[in-house]
């Protein structure tokens, strides 16, 4: 039998079963209208599946809002003109966006709108840091990596600027702290920071880190498109521990674990419980 350790805080974070709670009210005080939320309500294949069973509508743009539909913002947020959109066109908008989101949304809108730049460390594609820029009072630039901040650096003449430099509330903080030190011996006093990573990415990353000295082999589980969960494997893969991706139990391929005794077992934050015990049981059962 395999040893599986699992980390504490594998799994739903509270911006998550914050919004889930909210999607699942809506579906049962629901009479006449269309339940629906614009995008992805959290980035999980087997959630999103879930309640397309139980006849919620993902909506692809505001723009295929109708009437009489009663829509859900999801936890990453929306960019501003995109609510705007929204609440124009239906009768009844309810927003779940992440708190530490919204106060990252709120934070850059106050930052910006005294004159500085945004210098926003996310991944440009990722639909929380679009919405993030939406708030931004002036010019933003978008960087995911020590490499590209410096790309920037050279491209764009910043010096002189006063500058915001903030960060998608998932990314790693370590990384974010050497970038602030890099940017703050550039900028000086012309630099402001603001700390929107939020505490549970922080702890779960911390705690996958630990997990990965103590274990031969380390499974992450959560969808692809999942930002935090994805960063989870990098910083497990990081630590030179053979580390493997997974969405459900069905994808662990046995010969991964060939000499494996002990295994690290952790989840993105948009991972459900059900889903992590099941692989846990597949493991233990090698």
């Amino acid at each position: 039998m395999m040893n599986v350790i699992r980390a504490k805080r594998a799994g739903f974070c509270m911006g998550v079963a914050l919004a889930l709670h909210k999607l699942d009210s809506m579906v049962a005080s629901r009479k006449a209208e269309q339940v629906a939320t614009l995008g992805e309500i959290i980035h999980n294949p087997q959630v999103l599946e879930d309640y397309a069973r139980k006849g919620v509508r993902r909506l692809g743009a505001a723009s295929e809002a109708e009437p009489d539909m009663a829509v859900l913002i999801r936890a990453h947020g929306i960019t501003r003109g995109m609510e705007d959109e929204l609440r124009g066109r239906c009768s009844r908008v309810e927003d779940a966006t992440c708190p530490r989101v919204k106060k990252a949304q709120l934070a850059i809108a106050e930052a910006t709108g005294a004159g500085r730049e945004l210098l926003l460390y996310g991944e440009a594609d990722h639909p929380e840091v679009r919405g993030l820029i939406s708030y931004a009072a002036g010019a933003s630039h978008i960087f995911s990596s020590p490499d590209e901040l410096e790309v920037l650096l050279e491209r764009e003449d910043l010096r002189g600027r006063p500058v915001v430099l903030a960060a998608q509330t998932t990314q790693d903080r370590l990384l974010f702290d050497a970038m602030r030190a890099r940017l703050s011996s550039l900028f000086g006093e012309s630099l402001a920071v603001l700390d929107t990573i939020c505490d549970a990415t922080r702890q779960r990353q911390e705690e996958a880190v630990e997990l990965a000295g103590k274990v031969q082999a380390m499974v992450v589980v959560g969808g692809r498109t999942s930002g935090n969960t994805r960063r989870l494997a990098e910083l497990a893969r990081m630590r030179g521990v053979p580390t493997v991706l997974v969405e459900t139990a069905d994808e662990l391929e046995p010969e991964f674990f060939h000499g494996v005794d002990t295994v690290g077992l952790t989840a993105g934050a948009s991972t459900p419980g059900y889903i992590i015990d099941e692989v846990e049981s597949r493991l233990r059962g090698m």
